[in-house]
C-alpha cells in the first residue's frame, strides 16, 4: 500500500501531472501521459524507461472514472 502522503507529492516525471493509485495493479497511473509506472517492493519506480504504455482503451477508461469521481 502506498502511503496517501506520497501519492499527493509524486507527480509523472514526463507530464508533470498527478498520478492516480492503481492498487489491484500496483501501479501509479499519469493518465494524461498515458504511462503506468510499477510499484515493486512498496517503492514506485519512476523511471519513464520502466513505465508501461496504457493502451487508448485504458487511457479512456480512466479518464471517464476520474471525471466521475
Amino acid at each position: 500500500m502506498i502511503d496517501k502522503r506520497l501519492l499527493e507529492i509524486l507527480v509523472c516525471p514526463v507530464t508533470k501531472g498527478p498520478l492516480v493509485f492503481d492498487k489491484d495493479k500496483s501501479e501509479l497511473i499519469s493518465i494524461s501521459g498515458r504511462l503506468a509506472y510499477p510499484i515493486r517492493n512498496d517503492i514506485p519506480v519512476m523511471l519513464e524507461d520502466e513505465a508501461r504504455q496504457l493502451s487508448e482503451d485504458e487511457a479512456e477508461a480512466l479518464r471517464k472514472g476520474a471525471t466521475a469521481s
